[in-house]
């Protein structure tokens, strides 16, 4: 007999990060030296009726909501049977951006593995247990962190004698920047490390004009960037103007970070409008979701580059044969990554984890591999549990 669903938990949770505050405009998280965050996350549990439990820290509040959404149409259902779950789930938030649907996937990956026994980049097919990782800053900042291009620079030399092989800018806030600021951020980092590095810039989408755009492309084409990413602030969407940014610089552009789901993803491909691509096992919902994108990039003769750092990714990239990097964000000199302080058994995405080699490991346990903390997840919950049974 199959396992069935009898009950799912979302917790809603907070941790603090310290020296980390956000720009005036409220969106970049960047180094503010005595400054407490709090940050709020989501703890996802499925139980079934043999005792085997899937789980999954991350998630956001839009997808929280989702996530009301659909909890009682899994619960009485077979967790094992996500593709079928995936699918109607996927058109049942065809109204929405379907976030929701990433933190419930993953989870029924980890419940899987812990069913069958098996690490989740197992039951999807290994290709590799060492990833290389490229170190991914912060934005910059006013606070003698990353104030400047030459500290950018120095940073960047500081991540390759630790053994990092690639490492991407974030820039400045709006308020901070200037993009003649970017462009000397360019060449600062690439004349200092480029010949030993990889190198990626992502504007995060800041930039305001075409001109400001093409400026900052022409700059990593002197520099010889690997990649390019969301430069503008048509918010990563824009399968045209995209287009036309390949047609005009040399540095090859990364997008669809922004996009959600298979379909936009493939039509961004399709259409030219993208070198790299970017999928999310927690934005495209789940594990099943990226593995997806992954396989059309494959298709189209392209790379996949996983967004953001955590267990699920580094199952999905250790099972993707086209793809380079491990993204660990976000580091800083000054102050430490964004990871709540949840995990066990000696997982971490701080600036430190990698070996000599720049590689992290692949968890080699049953399901995601990692042991969540949940004394500390309900002693620092916000209140916000949900029971669906």
């Amino acid at each position: 007999m199959a396992p069935t669903i009898t009950r799912i938990e979302s917790t809603e949770f907070s941790y603090p990060l310290e020296d980390v505050g956000f720009s005036s405009y409220g969106f970049d998280p960047v180094y503010e030296p005595g400054a407490v965050t709090d940050r709020k996350l989501f703890a996802i549990e499925l139980h079934t009726d043999e005792g085997v439990t899937g789980e999954y820290v991350g998630g956001n509040s839009p997808g929280a909501a989702q996530i009301n959404m659909f909890a009682d149409y899994l619960v009485g259902r077979n967790p094992l049977e996500r593709e079928k779950h995936w699918s109607e789930i996927k058109r049942a938030l065809r109204k929405y951006d379907r976030m929701g649907i990433g933190p419930v996937d993953i989870a029924l990956w980890d419940l899987a593995g812990k069913y069958y026994d098996a690490p989740i980049h197992e039951l999807l097919g290994t290709y590799r247990k060492r990833l290389p990782a490229y170190a991914s800053t912060y934005p910059g900042d006013d606070k003698g962190g990353l104030e400047t291009p030459e500290d950018f620079a120095e940073f960047a030399e500081e991540c390759l004698e630790m053994g990092y092989s690639g490492y991407k800018l974030h820039i400045w806030p709006d308020e901070l920047r200037s993009t003649q600021k970017i462009v000397d951020a360019v060449h600062a980092v690439g004349e200092r490390v480029g010949s030993e590095m990889d190198l990626m810039l992502d504007p995060a989408c800041h930039l305001d004009t075409w001109a400001d755009t093409l400026k900052v492309g022409r700059a990593c084409d002197e520099q010889e960037f690997l990649w390019y990413e969301d430069p503008m602030k048509d918010a990563g969407i824009s399968q045209h103007a995209h287009r036309k940014l390949r047609e005009t610089i040399e540095t090859p552009i990364l997008q669809t970070e922004h996009v959600r789901g298979l379909e936009s993803h493939t039509d961004f491909i399709a259409n030219g409008a993208t070198d790299f691509v970017r999928a999310d096992p927690e934005y495209d919902a789940g594990i099943t979701g990226a593995m997806k994108i992954a396989r059309v990039a494959e298709g189209f003769g392209l790379d996949v580059e996983y967004h953001a750092p955590g267990p699920a990714q580094r199952h999905c990239l250790a099972a993707t044969r086209n793809a380079n990097y491990y993204e660990m964000a976000l580091v800083h000199p000054d102050c430490a990554n964004t990871q709540p302080p949840v995990y066990g058994n000696d997982y971490s995405d701080m600036l430190d984890a990698i070996d000599a080699d720049g590689t992290v490991p692949v968890p080699d346990g049953p399901g995601l591999g990692v042991e969540y903390d949940w004394e500390y997840i309900e002693e620092n919950a916000t209140g916000s549990v949900h029971v669906y049974e």
